[in-house]
């Protein structure tokens, strides 16, 4: 090693060193422990895709958990047989909708299936042996109108558990939500293989 690059690494060392020392200081500062209400929103791609990573991880953590999924819920998707086939002993899987409006056609069968789903969702959450329940879609259903969007965050407020963690998904989520929420994430979309010709493709979009 040269003397030049001895240097480098010396300077680079003390820099993370002091890196470190802050982080360990604010960490520090850092006990408190919750259930979370957690928003994947935007029109970008991903929001449900980090919404299943999160139940996957608590899986490996051995917590119960669940999924309703509003709206697209008749589709056949990986993360669907991936949960029900090998860890339906700490994950149950509900697909309550029946496909997106412009498929059904039917407003009101809409409406049934999302007050369906959400009837399910409060009984998951309320119990306190579920650590993390994910509404998958559920901003769709809000932004369709067949679910009141202050409702579920009166539930929210007055009956989730205190560690439970409950994750919301789908574009367009209510401002209301969004200002409740613990934590918010917000998708961007910057590139889509969809406006080049590419269909939906097994293993990367369900």
């Amino acid at each position: 090693m040269t003397r030049i690059e001895a240097d480098e690494q010396a300077r680079h060392a003390a820099k993370m060193a002091r890196k470190k020392a802050a982080r360990d200081r604010m960490m520090k500062t850092r006990t408190g422990e919750k259930g979370l209400v957690i928003v994947h929103t935007g029109p970008g791609k991903g929001k449900s895709s980090s919404g299943f990573g999160m139940i996957m991880r608590a899986i490996a953590h051995r917590m119960p958990c669940a999924v309703v999924q509003f709206i697209k819920g008749a589709w056949d998707t990986g993360e669907r047989r991936l949960l029900t086939a090998h860890f339906a002993d700490l994950c149950q899987f509900h697909a309550m909708g029946e496909g997106f409006t412009w498929e059904t056609q039917d407003k009101a069968r809409d409406v049934a299936a999302a007050e369906a789903g959400w009837d399910k969702a409060k009984a998951l959450i309320r119990d306190p042996a579920i650590r993390m329940v994910l509404l998958d879609e559920i901003n769709i259903a809000f932004r369709y109108g067949y679910l009141d969007p202050h409702a579920v965050l009166t539930f929210l407020r007055a009956e989730k558990p205190p560690m439970t963690h409950v994750i919301l998904t789908g574009r367009g989520a209510p401002d209301a939500l969004i200002e409740a929420a613990d934590l918010v994430t917000e998708m961007v979309q910057v590139k889509h293989p969809f406006r080049a010709g590419i269909k939906a493709q097994p293993g990367v979009e369900f």
